[in-house]
């Protein structure tokens, strides 16, 4: 569904990502760790259009479409929810959702898409005439992830999703995300400070360093690799 290869990225004379080839393939969830740093979020902002792409292809049901403006990206079905949230602090929650709606025939099937939100996240049901500023981490999450889901995306790709989020409603984020793949057939791309939960969930994982793809595979394989155990895992993420 979403192939990714040899991107180069750079910011200014600083290159970010080196040749970095990576595959998703319809209906999985797909992980990406590696240290600050490493080029995770820059590859997400360059698969959304954000970032722009010197070389390499990015390759969306054989469609190119390295460098194409970032709606016409969310128009063909990719949708990415940000690294640090990004909510609109000063609008409702149901505002925040009906935004991102708008590319969904404009909010045609707004009534059935936000039930289904609402079904996916019940407190923002709770909360939908609430500021969004005024919620907690981890509901802003939940409405952040909903704002993208409203779009109705084929692909959907998470930044740090578990970021700033207390311990307690992290399980829950992670227990979201494989529902949005399972049952509503959402394709992911997870990038995550949390290797362990990153790596428990994907069917299948890459590990980048210093803008280079180094390691691939399932991810209970990479879980059991000695050497992404010694620098990611043991004694908590070093992400």
């Amino acid at each position: 569904m979403l192939k990714i290869s040899k991107v180069e990225t750079f910011y200014g004379k600083i290159q970010a990502l080196r040749g970095v080839d990576i595959d998703v393939n319809d209906g999985e969830i797909v992980s990406l760790i590696g240290s600050n740093g490493a080029g995770k979020s820059t590859l997400l902002m360059t698969i959304s259009g954000v970032n722009k792409a010197k070389n390499g292809e990015i390759i969306f049901n054989g469609e190119k479409i390295q460098n194409q403006e970032p709606h016409k990206i969310v128009n063909l079905g990719i949708s990415q929810v940000p690294e640090g949230r990004r909510i609109f602090s000063r609008l409702t929650v149901e505002e925040n959702l009906r935004l991102g709606a708008y590319i969904n025939e404009k909010g045609k099937f707004f009534s059935d898409d936000i039930k289904e939100v609402y079904d996916l996240f019940p407190v923002l049901n709770d909360r939908k005439t609430q500021r969004g500023g005024t919620l907690s981490g981890g509901e802003q999450q939940m409405l952040a992830i909903g704002r993208a889901l409203m779009s109705k995306p084929k692909v959907l790709l998470l930044d740090e999703p578990s970021l700033g989020i207390a311990p307690k409603l992290v399980n829950q984020i992670f227990a979201s995300i494989k529902n949005i793949n399972r049952k509503k057939n959402v394709t992911i791309f997870l990038v995550e400070q949390n290797a362990k939960k990153a790596l428990e969930l994907a069917d299948r994982a890459y590990v980048l360093v210093n803008g280079k793809v180094t390691i691939e595979g399932p991810g209970q394989d990479l879980l059991k690799n000695k050497d992404i155990q010694a620098a990611y895992l043991e004694g908590g993420s070093k992400n």
